[in-house]
């Protein structure tokens, strides 16, 4: 027999988040692969539904998105979604992050038209707006410090802004971002090669390639003549814009603290994905980021909840030995196994909120296909705003 007890833990209520105008923005996060897209753009549906004038912000390079608001495609300006029910007097835009765009499109807005040309069109520019690592992250952080800039600029533009976070190895990455951008532009590389530039002047760059002749040739040996000419060249139009990169991300970071955001972390009842859920909540409590709860997706849902696995098991098995392979047994099995699988999940959720009793949570059943219609997204919508005290089985 199963020797679960019940443990009750506080639910989320996610009406009440979306419906507080207190709520400005709303971050989803967590590990790759646990429905941080479906969860963002449900409950952007439901928030503009009830009232709310809402842009949706999604990272999803497989553009479900997309697909699920009856959009031909997203880029990287939002687009209105047709169909939303505007009786309440809300609306909703949505778009999908193009890192490059994004990064192309700062260099635009704060550098003058000949230096914008000169790296825009400089080849480690073109590597490093694409596929440096942590750009994506960066990136994502500077589209969200744009949306939340245009939102306060018109008194009748979004007062909601969900965010779905990059599909990183680590959900940790979005929030150290800044950071690591910071240290890359603070890092002894950089300086070395924007010293010249910053000096200005042919005689210098002589006497500077003298004393640090040793380092440059270790450079070109391992980049390339070519590549460290590019590099520099590179740093050298980009050293003004520095300090604009960090004051940005800082003040992003600076909005992500505040009483305005809500943290909302997504996990699967999975053992890897909780344990990022953990860790997760851990780092929001560490850097001070409000957190609302955890969305815990694709739980298992039975026919017969009062059946237990045991039973079940044992009632196949009299069938069985009585030679009846019927339908009925094989029902009770399927059920059986469905128990297990559900039992697995309620010990693997009240692990975590044994560690974390305080975080509100909501469960999302599981389906059995792939959202790809607003309907679908009222449906994850209305799941997720099941509120009142949840109970965890152990």
């Amino acid at each position: 027999m199963s020797n679960r007890s019940d443990t009750r833990r506080p639910g989320l209520d996610i009406d009440r988040l979306l419906d507080d105008p207190d709520t400005g923005v709303i971050v989803c996060c967590g590990a790759g692969g646990v429905g941080k897209t479906t969860t963002a753009a449900a409950m952007a549906l439901r928030a503009a539904e009830r009232g709310r004038r809402v842009v949706v912000l999604t990272i999803d390079p497989a553009r479900r998105l997309a697909q699920s608001m009856g959009l031909d495609e997203l880029d990287n300006a939002p687009r209105p979604v047709k169909g939303v029910d505007a009786a309440a007097g809300g609306c909703l835009d949505a778009m999908m992050l193009d890192m490059k765009r994004t990064f192309d499109e700062v260099i635009e807005a704060h550098a003058t038209p000949e230096k914008a040309e000169q790296i825009l069109g400089n080849p480690f520019y073109q590597t490093l707006s694409s596929s440096f690592a942590g750009t994506q992250e960066y990136m994502a952080m500077e589209k969200l410090g744009q949306l939340r800039a245009q939102a306060e600029a018109d008194p009748d533009g979004w007062d909601l802004i969900v965010v779905d976070t990059p599909p990183s190895r680590s959900a940790l990455d979005f929030l150290d971002a800044p950071q690591r951008l910071g240290s890359f532009l603070d890092g002894r590389l950089i300086r070395i090669l924007s010293a010249p530039a910053r000096a200005g002047g042919r005689a210098y760059f002589k006497v500077f390639s003298a004393a640090v002749g040793s380092v440059a040739g270790v450079l070109t040996k391992v980049l390339g003549a070519q590549v460290l000419h590019d590099v520099q060249t590179f740093v050298a139009a980009l050293d003004t814009m520095f300090g604009g990169f960090r004051e940005r991300a800082d003040a992003t970071y600076r909005l992500l603290q505040t009483p305005g955001t809500a943290f909302l972390v997504v996990a699967a009842p999975e053992p890897d994905a909780l344990r990022e859920a953990s860790y997760f909540v851990e780092r929001l409590g560490t850097e001070k980021m409000p957190l609302a709860g955890l969305v815990l997706n694709r739980v298992q849902v039975v026919a017969v909840p009062g059946l237990s696995a045991e039973r079940a098991c044992a009632a196949a098995e009299d069938l069985e030995e009585a030679g009846e392979h019927s339908l009925t047994a094989g029902l009770l099995r399927v059920h059986e196994m469905r128990m297990r699988r559900r039992d697995r999940e309620h010990n693997l959720a009240a692990r975590f909120t044994s560690a974390h009793p305080s975080v509100p949570v909501v469960e999302v059943p599981a389906r059995p296909e792939d959202v790809h219609d607003l309907d679908g997204l009222r449906e994850i919508g209305a799941d997720l705003a099941r509120s009142g005290d949840a109970v965890v089985q152990r």
